[in-house]
């Protein structure tokens, strides 16, 4: 059987795209490079395999296609994979203490590499989050510029194990974004607690 080019780069394609982790809700971008035009495709009697090194950077790979018929022959096709995952961006220029809603962020697609620190994706969850220092058009929204809690806001706190919950009144000690540990004063008894922020205003304590 003979293979034309256009056959080895869909099999490379759809080789890279199964055997390549994706994260969740991303995609990936395979780009096929070239075959040198002076290389003559062989015939092979058997399927075609291919070979992703495991060694590989994630980005740019040589797969190996190999005939492993009685006359087989090999090729190393370089292969830039990209992958592109979701996050939530500022749709304009954002000062600081601004709070965040659906009028200035959106979620665009953006290559993993790019990405620094734990980002948000879903806009819903972070409407009502105070932005903490100016932000351009395009910036991406991440824990640390971001608070969810901020210092001095009131704050719900709610202590809860297995069997029961209780709700409580206080105060921020620090910032927190979704997730972080912070220091709150409870309205009430006066008390300093830690608490682990889990929503806008909003602090849980596992007892």
């Amino acid at each position: 059987m003979t293979f034309d080019r256009e056959y080895i780069y869909n099999f490379i394609k759809k080789h890279v795209e199964s055997n390549v982790t994706i994260p969740a809700q991303g995609k990936l971008n395979v780009e096929v490079s070239e075959i040198d035009p002076r290389i003559s495709l062989q015939s092979c009697l058997l399927p075609l395999t291919a070979n992703i090194p495991e060694n590989h950077n994630g980005r740019n790979v040589n797969v190996k296609i190999v005939c492993a018929d009685e006359d087989s022959w090999y090729l190393y096709i370089p292969v830039r994979i990209q992958t592109i995952v979701p996050v939530l961006v500022t749709r304009m220029r954002v000062n600081k203490g601004t709070l965040l809603n659906q009028s200035n962020m959106e979620v665009i697609f953006k290559d993993s590499s790019q990405i620094r620190g734990t980002v948000m994706t879903d806009a819903k969850l972070v409407t009502g989050a105070r932005i903490k220092r100016n932000l351009s058009k395009g910036s991406i929204i991440t824990n640390k510029n971001t608070c969810f809690v901020c210092k001095d806001a009131p704050v719900n706190i709610i202590a809860k194990s297995k069997s029961f919950e209780i709700k409580s009144a206080g105060v921020a000690l620090n910032d927190g974004s979704l997730g972080e540990i912070i220091a709150v004063r409870n309205k009430q008894s006066g008390r300093i607690v830690q608490g682990q922020v889990s929503a806008i205003n909003q602090v849980v304590i596992n007892l």
